[in-house]
């Protein structure tokens, strides 16, 4: 069978959220966050980058730990290291930006922004100080969080911040309980939130210019978007963090999470500092928003999403990530392809198991279940701050073996999509003290196509059955119906 990729489009033990995706020379690379597998925290490990060449996106390289948490000089204090950004300086080194964080977010906002510098982009990179003001004076104004950075002939251009509603609701500067809460969330003093509040908010994206030295503040942070939003395009869809950027022609493509938290939208420019023009919605990890699907009908645990887009040996994609472990702290990275139409739109596409393999998956031999887009019990809750303890289907691991677990009466797990010729079995490795079957489909509004046996398993076991499928490019749906849970391993064909 040829080489293909699947999403998650790394090993499957690794966890790179929050991706920023660059092409420097031939080869593009993923700068991301770094979780661990079951972590209780976001951002739990060192920064490692992977690559691939622009020529061949099934094959990613690891390049290995490019930067540790422990080189930065707060890390007695925030020890976690949040969203990366890489840019090329003028003096053709590369520049990390990044904001540290305790355990669970606490400080994160607190700033200032660090940045460190390579000679290569997923070489060692080494600390060199923090976004500063001409007098050495550190930039912590507004949020300085999830930096993200462009080198735009020459001039740089740093983009941040985060936003939550509290100065949106009636009477906020009466509402002590609102204020103390930003006080105590963004490290900023009474005067600091009120006096900006007055003025536009200290929450809300916003960008500033460095010099030549990728540090200095050469022009002052100022929103790129006003903090209030009602009656504008950005009402139904207001940023919350993940500010990313891009230029496409003479268009300046701001990407980023809305208050919704699991989706990458995009706003519109043709100042990379003002008059952005709210555009769409280009993904959600749980499909919502896609062809009219409510929030209520999510097909995955929908959580926090960070990504952006990147124009590949002349296509486009959009990198993302998904939730495992039922929990925020777990995140893979995904990537779909899309498209940029002539208006400048991009509409929003569907996640998919195939990800950047350029087509659907061959229908021969074995894959992990875990690479299902579609992880659903009809009921599946959002993610926050926390693991959930409630029971449902998820992606979960023991040891070196990953697998989809919870899986009970009614859940679907749905691949996307497989070139099915000529196949007419299929073999499903599960456990579980479940008794019942999986019914298969091509379509879930069409006729089951078979069933296949599920029995009371400790151990990892095999059930097989003769599957007409149907031939051509289709999804895979199955649904287990009966008693008990089980886990899933492994389909094969």
């Amino acid at each position: 069978m040829k080489s293909q990729v699947f999403n998650p489009f790394l090993p499957l033990n690794e966890y790179v959220p929050d991706g920023e995706p660059h092409v420097f020379g031939d080869r593009v690379y993923i700068f991301g966050s770094h979780d661990k597998e079951g972590g209780d925290t976001f951002c739990m490990l060192d920064y490692v980058a992977y690559s691939a060449s622009i020529y061949d996106l099934k094959a990613w390289r690891y390049e290995g730990v490019i930067y540790r948490a422990d080189q930065d000089p707060d890390y007695a204090n925030r020890k976690y290291m949040y969203a990366p950004d890489v840019v090329r300086g003028n003096d053709g080194r590369y520049y990390l930006y990044y904001s540290m964080s305790g355990f669970r977010g606490v400080g994160g906002y607190f700033g200032p922004i660090s940045v460190a510098v390579c000679d290569e982009p997923a070489g060692k990179y080494e600390f060199i100080g923090y976004v500063k003001y001409p007098d050495g004076t550190p930039m912590k104004d507004y949020v300085p969080f999830d930096p993200a950075a462009i080198n735009d002939g020459g001039r740089i251009m740093l983009y941040f911040g985060t936003q939550y509603p509290f100065e949106e609701e009636p009477g906020f500067f009466e509402n002590e309980e609102h204020i103390q809460c930003e006080m105590d969330m963004f490290g900023k003093s009474r005067d600091e939130i009120l006096s900006m509040a007055r003025k536009d908010s200290v929450m809300g994206p916003v960008m500033a210019e460095l010099c030549d030295d990728m540090m200095t503040v050469k022009v002052p942070p100022k929103h790129i978007i006003p903090y209030k939003i009602k009656g504008t395009g950005f009402e139904a869809h207001p940023f919350f963090e993940a500010s990313s950027i891009r230029k496409v022609g003479d268009t300046y493509y701001f990407v980023y999470s809305s208050m919704q938290n699991h989706e990458l939208c995009y706003a519109t420019s043709s100042c990379p500092d003002r008059d952005f023009v709210f555009g769409g919605t280009i993904v959600s990890n749980g499909d919502v928003g896609l062809n009219g699907r409510t929030e209520a009908q999510r097909l995955n645990m929908t959580g926090t999403t960070h990504g952006s887009i990147e124009n590949i040996n002349g296509e486009w994609y959009v990198f993302y990530h998904r939730l495992t472990h039922k929990s925020d702290y777990s995140r893979q990275a995904c990537a779909e392809k899309i498209s940029i139409l002539p208006d400048g739109s991009i509409p929003q596409v569907e996640i998919t198991s195939c990800g950047l393999n350029g087509g659907a998956l061959t229908a021969q031999g074995t894959y992990p279940a875990v690479i299902a887009c579609n992880i659903t019990n009809g009921n599946m809750p959002h993610g926050s701050n926390k693991i959930y303890t409630e029971s449902f289907p998820n992606v979960n691991n023991e040891g070196d073996q990953r697998f989809i677990a919870e899986i009970a009466d009614g859940t679907l797990i749905g691949f996307k999509y497989f070139d099915f010729q000529g196949n007419t079995t299929l073999q499903i490795t599960y456990k579980g003290d479940a008794d019942g079957v999986i019914e298969v489909y091509q379509q879930t509004d069409k006729a089951c196509l078979g069933t296949l046996q599920i029995k009371p398993s400790k151990e990892w076991q095999s059930t097989k059955g003769n599957i007409p499928f149907e031939n051509g490019i289709s999804p895979l749906f199955l649904i287990f119906r009966g008693k008990g849970q089980i886990s899933c391993k492994e389909i094969s064909f």
